[in-house]
């Protein structure tokens, strides 16, 4: 071989070269597209799904207010009733002379709001007796106790406590001995 021959060889190889780099270039263009058209349906995806969740964070947090509003609901028509029978308690007591219905109906109404909201889940509790409670007992004043045996304990109820299921939503009144 002359060193023409090998000049050529070179310049083909040179030549030869730009053209993978050429080919090079395309694939990461086209690499460079496809990286792009990834990276939106990524984007596109993301934010759909940050819609979604922010429209299903609005939709509990109106549901949530929704049952707020209407939560007792079912207390009330459980007491209309009651309601219904005092206002005819009210209207029948006015032409009576006696006494004693008047009682006596006082007292059934009275048993049938005490046994609906019992239903309801509200039970009273009692404390006379019991030792002093501070998680469900309010002290409202001291007094000297008669014996060692009061100490501490509950003497007078002033106002009843009352909790629903095991929440207490009213705290007991109470008289201790001290």
């Amino acid at each position: 071989m002359n060193e023409d021959d090998t000049d050529m060889e070179q310049n083909l190889s040179e030549e030869e070269k730009p053209a993978t780099d050429i080919n090079n270039e395309n694939t990461s263009v086209s690499e460079a597209e496809q990286l792009k058209v990834q990276l939106a349906e990524l984007n596109d995806k993301y934010l759909r799904l940050y819609s979604e969740f922010d429209n299903f964070r609005k939709r509990t947090i109106k549901e949530k207010s929704e049952l707020i509003k209407t939560a007792s609901e079912d207390v009330l028509k459980a007491v209309l009733p009651i309601i219904d029978d005092l206002e005819r308690a009210i209207k029948a007591n006015e032409s009576v002379t006696n006494a004693d219905p008047i009682k006596e109906g006082m007292l059934l109404i009275y048993n049938k709001f005490k046994t609906s909201v019992q239903l309801k889940g509200l039970t009273p509790f009692d404390c006379v007796g019991e030792n002093f409670d501070a998680d469900i007992m309010e002290a409202i004043t001291h007094v000297p106790a008669t014996d060692d045996s009061q100490k501490g304990k509950v003497i007078d109820e002033i106002e009843k406590g009352y909790k629903l299921g095991e929440k207490v939503i009213r705290y007991a009144k109470v008289v201790v001995a001290i």
